[in-house]
């Protein structure tokens, strides 16, 4: 087992930093043109229809064909848009996606033209928090193209998707706190190393269910992309925009579905170690083997994003609150009791505490799935009475144009 010494970050030959800076966005943005396709493909085959066929064999080259087409489109600039801000605005939000990955870990230490080093750009001793503070920046993106495009819907959009990340950025710290108690770390790399033993997603499944239905509301992807609803505001913050801006924040979407989902692998799912049964082997976590195991975990993770697309219908924008505010966040701070109790009591020696938090947490995890499973088909938040006027219709009050002049006496 190979773990990264932390003294060996910043001390890396500007070559190698350059070469890894390099791989990261090479890795990132190969990893966005294959999850485009294999989405379409997926979503295809789940409802019962052929994916994208026509492009190159089996359609390899759709991706490719896309990103082409959009950059040879042309770029048309509404008449009434704040131009600096409309065109600054998907700059904002693909930047902070993928800065974040610059402190996720990817695998242990290698051996590069004989320089030892880890396969991560760098790490923090609270590189979580840095990435909670890069990914709040990218809302920005869309609060700003939605107020600077000059339209009702986009205005809307962007409106919407402040409110949603604040919503679930709050549930997801909060998850993220289960996970420091229990690592007594927030380097990424310290706790990879803290799961050499027993992932945390055994450990901590309440955090781990707050976390994934936060990561889906935190990139606006069904059944939480509320802030795009074709349905209710044409295309969303995004309405007005064409061409290679239109393809940044695509871009900057599949780029932050990819971010949280290995932020997800590093803080429950062990990060790069290898899986059971494969760790049996001695050498499965050495060498270049563990970023295999890192990028398998990741697309598992995609394949969940793609599921709940093809599967759940959009919530509404109330019951998409109450879900945050009522469930998701109650549940995290009581959770977060219990493992800071455990932890405390562990430290004093009591040793059978740790296997009583399992116990409790498969328990806060039951209740925790039922209460999202009810919230998934809720078909009304409140109700309201039904006022029928005496005609049999429900009373309308008169337009402004309709109405009725006083008669002459």
């Amino acid at each position: 087992m190979t773990h990264p010494d932390p003294t060996l970050f910043g001390h890396d030959p500007w070559w190698l930093i350059l070469a890894k800076a390099i791989g990261i966005f090479v890795f990132l943005l190969l990893t966005v043109l294959a999850a485009i396709l294999i989405e379409r493909k997926l979503l295809g085959r789940m409802q019962m229809r052929f994916g994208p066929n026509r492009v190159g064999p089996h359609g390899l080259l759709q991706s490719l064909a896309d990103g082409i087409k959009l950059a040879l489109k042309e770029g048309i600039t509404p008449a009434g848009v704040d131009k600096p801000v409309y065109l600054l605005a998907p700059v904002i939000s693909v930047i902070p996606a993928f800065m974040a990955f610059a402190v996720i870990p990817m695998g242990g230490e290698v051996s590069v033209f004989g320089h030892r080093t880890p396969l991560q750009l760098t790490d923090l001793a609270v590189a979580v928090l840095y990435i909670l503070a890069v990914t709040s920046i990218g809302v920005y993106g869309i609060v700003l193209a939605g107020w600077a495009s000059g339209s009702t819907y986009p205005l809307l959009g962007g409106l919407r998707s402040s409110a949603q990340v604040i919503s679930y950025e709050i549930a997801m710290a909060l998850s993220f706190a289960a996970v420091f108690l229990y690592a007594g770390t927030m380097s990424t790399s310290g706790i990879v190393a803290a799961q050499d033993g027993t992932w945390f997603v055994f450990l901590l499944i309440p955090s781990f269910l707050v976390y994934v239905t936060s990561m889906v509301g935190e990139t606006n992807r069904a059944p939480f992309d509320l802030p795009e609803a074709e349905g209710e505001l044409v295309g969303g913050f995004h309405t007005e925009y064409s061409s290679l801006k239109f393809a940044m924040f695509m871009l900057a979407e599949y780029v932050n579905m990819t971010t949280v989902s290995a932020l997800a692998t590093t803080m429950f799912l062990g990060g790069w170690h290898a899986p059971w049964p494969i760790n049996i082997w001695d050498g499965a976590n050495s060498g270049w083997w563990p970023l295999l195991w890192f990028t398998a975990k990741v697309w598992a993770f995609l394949f969940l994003f793609f599921w709940l697309r093809a599967t759940l219908p959009r919530m509404r924008y109330d019951q998409f609150m109450a879900l945050g505010w009522k469930i998701l966040i109650p549940t995290s701070l009581a959770w977060i009791m219990v493992v800071a109790t455990t932890r405390s009591l562990r430290s004093e020696g009591y040793q059978l505490w740790a296997t009583a938090l399992l116990g409790i947490g498969v328990v806060t995890a039951l209740v925790l799935a039922v209460a999202l499973w009810r919230a998934l088909r809720a078909r009304a938040v409140r109700r309201i009475p039904e006022q029928v006027s005496d005609a049999g219709a429900y009373p309308v009050p008169p337009l402004p144009t309709a109405t009725k002049e006083p008669a002459d006496a």
